[in-house]
């Protein structure tokens, strides 16, 4: 799952990005571009636990849930899979709709894709691009652009990603350490790297539990209050 650092693929990337913040395509080109052997320490960090064993072992697909919006919307109110289908709704977003920019990151000038890989390794690279979601939903930060790069710092000590953390200290950089948005992210890096290690969990299961009480099982802590900062492209929230 190894892959060469990609510099100037991430270069061209970064600057579309800033053109188009909402361009998701464009931040997992820069993510791949720079993830360098990253994911495949990762896979190997999985396999090794018990939780990953058996998602490897029943085939665990998270997709299939997380894109199919009228089963997450009828489980139980407050649960955590409905808070993920209201979310969708009102961000006017799925689970498909990420996978479709997965796959255009991809496209011609993006990263090289990874060849040779087998089915665990396909399945996990799959449920690690919709754990994003998932995340945004758990930690209680929203998809404005301060609540992706706060989601995105939670996510580097959870993952170890370079080109995650790329992102975050380009955010970091133009916003500045110590203002507000500087403070949310590096309070989003401490809260990852202080909770659950939440790769290899259960999410099928913990998705019919109350959110509230995952968010204590886990560690994750109470959502923020934070003032969103909405790009033009995004839904207008009532």
């Amino acid at each position: 799952m190894g892959n060469r650092l990609q510099p100037l693929v991430a270069r061209r990337a970064m600057r579309a990005l800033r053109e188009d913040p909402d361009d998701t395509a464009q931040a997992i080109r820069v993510i791949s571009a720079l993830s360098g052997n990253s994911g495949e320490r990762l896979f190997k960090r999985f396999k090794g636990t018990a939780g990953g064993q058996k998602i490897l072992r029943d085939k665990q697909d998270l997709f299939e849930l997380m894109r199919d919006t009228d089963r997450l919307r009828a489980m139980p109110e407050g649960s955590l899979g409905r808070a993920i289908g209201d979310w969708y709704a009102i961000e006017e977003i799925s689970a498909q709709g990420l996978a479709d920019a997965s796959e255009a990151a991809f496209s011609e000038g993006g990263p090289r894709r990874e060849t040779g890989l087998d089915a665990d390794e396909e399945l996990f690279g799959t449920r690690l691009r919709d754990l994003h979601d998932v995340f945004h939903v758990v930690t209680g930060y929203e998809r404005d652009l301060l609540g992706e790069s706060a989601v995105l710092a939670f996510t580097i000590p959870q993952t170890r990603n370079p080109g995650i953390a790329y992102l975050v200290l380009d955010a970091l950089v133009h916003s500045g350490w110590n203002s507000t948005e500087g403070k949310l992210m590096r309070e989003a890096f401490r809260r990852g790297r202080s909770c659950e290690w939440l790769v290899d969990q259960d999410w099928e299961t913990l998705f019919e539990q109350p959110l509230d009480e995952v968010r204590q099982k886990l560690g994750v802590g109470e959502p923020p209050v934070y003032e969103q900062m909405r790009s033009e492209g995004a839904p207008v929230l009532t």
